[in-house]
């Protein structure tokens, strides 16, 4: 189960890149009325309608159909990018954490450090850069049980808001060593 920040469109494109294994997105519904980003969408993607408690319970068969084939599962366990972007890390949702424990899978978590200063939901803004990544060592689910979802989410939350705050004193580490041009 892999799990990740939600901060930017880039995320999606940043994770292909990161993660080597096959694995599948599970994400919202909404995003197949994109035009040509949603036709790819809704043919690779596990869908979900966040209104339908149907539609959710639809989504751990599928989900357990992309397992038995061997592939991984990604979600961004925020349930979307929080629109106050000076949030840092928004409240985490269980269903990653459900189907981790359920299907005994070890969590993935990974952090996205600048996807939101490249590229984010505010219209024009944005700048070039780095786009860092880093995964995390992995959080077993062996030997958890339902019970126990709402104490794993809380864990791997704080594990990847933890990473945030680690990136953003390197990003101070760096800009401290510019020299800046001038007399000496």
């Amino acid at each position: 189960m892999i799990v990740a920040n939600h901060t930017s469109m880039t995320d999606i494109m940043l994770m292909l890149a990161v993660v080597r294994n096959p694995f599948v997105f599970v994400g919202k519904k909404e995003l197949v009325k994109i035009p040509l980003f949603g036709f790819f969408y809704k043919r690779t993607c596990i869908l979900v309608d966040r209104n339908s408690s149907k539609s959710k319970n639809e989504v751990f068969k599928r989900a357990q159909n992309r397992l038995n084939q061997g592939l991984s599962i990604c979600i961004f366990p925020e349930g979307g990018v929080p629109d106050d972007e000076s949030i840092l890390l928004d409240e985490f949702k269980d269903g990653a954490f459900r189907l981790a424990i359920e299907h005994q899978i070890p969590i993935v978590p990974i952090v996205f450090a600048d996807n939101k200063e490249r590229f984010s939901y505010t219209f024009l803004s944005g700048s070039p850069g780095k786009m860092r990544a880093r995964i995390l060592p992995f959080v077993e689910t062996a030997h958890l049980t339902n019970e126990n979802r709402k104490e794993l989410r809380d864990q791997v939350r704080e594990i990847i808001y933890n990473g945030l705050l680690e990136f953003g004193k390197e990003t101070i580490k760096e800009e401290s060593l510019i020299i800046k041009p001038g007399k000496i």
